[in-house]
């Protein structure tokens, strides 16, 4: 028996705190785990430059809503589902990703929460448990299901390497040469090729 773990963003949907960058022309928020390993680093800057630009909850939520998946990835979450179960970890949040969820046929998605002030600032946020993605797949193998997944950033390489077997997804070129034993996919038709192989092997 098999199951599938994906990362969120950069997979199947646009990062979400670039777009709000760019939207809202704050460029110091196009900061991600790419460029920050450290996620509680990352989201304590996020979190300040927010305060300071007396950013809401509703401005992102706003700019979240016209947001669409990656160009192919509702098709490949139809394709992956005909051929195993699949559940999402990701480090976003609930309150940003439930939009996005409704376009890709609400696949479970296991993140984490934003703690909102009653102004709607953020004003923290509270990790479902620390390293999730990692012990999300030390579960499912202790329930005797194979692992495969795919990711694509810092974020993801405990999940990545606790996995039974794993791709990388469109990575940077320092990240895929800093783990050269992890298979590339460049679109969703390699993700496609390598994910069938694992599934046949």
């Amino acid at each position: 028996m098999t199951i599938a773990t994906l990362d969120l963003e950069g997979v199947l949907i646009p990062e979400i705190w670039i777009a709000f960058s760019e939207a809202a022309g704050i460029p110091e928020l196009r900061r991600t785990t790419r460029d920050e390993p450290n996620y509680d680093k990352l989201m304590r800057y996020r979190l300040e430059i927010l305060s300071k630009r007396g950013v809401r909850l509703a401005d992102i939520s706003k700019i979240i809503s016209t947001l669409e998946p990656l160009p192919g990835a509702a098709e490949f979450m139809d394709w992956l589902r005909s051929r195993t179960r699949v559940v999402i970890l990701s480090d976003t949040f609930e309150q940003f990703a439930a939009p996005l969820m409704a376009k890709l046929g609400y696949p479970t998605l296991f993140c984490h929460e934003l703690v909102i002030a009653p102004d709607g600032a953020l004003s923290d946020y509270r990790l479902r448990m620390p390293d999730q993605k990692r012990r999300a797949v030390e579960a499912f193998k202790s329930l005797n299901f194979k692992v495969i997944s795919a990711g694509d950033s810092y974020n993801d390489l405990s999940m990545l390497r606790a996995a039974d077997s794993a791709v990388l997804y469109r990575p940077t070129d320092r990240f895929a040469g800093e783990n050269p034993d992890l298979p590339v996919a460049r679109d969703y038709g390699d993700l496609k090729r390598e994910f069938s192989k694992l599934l046949e092997g």
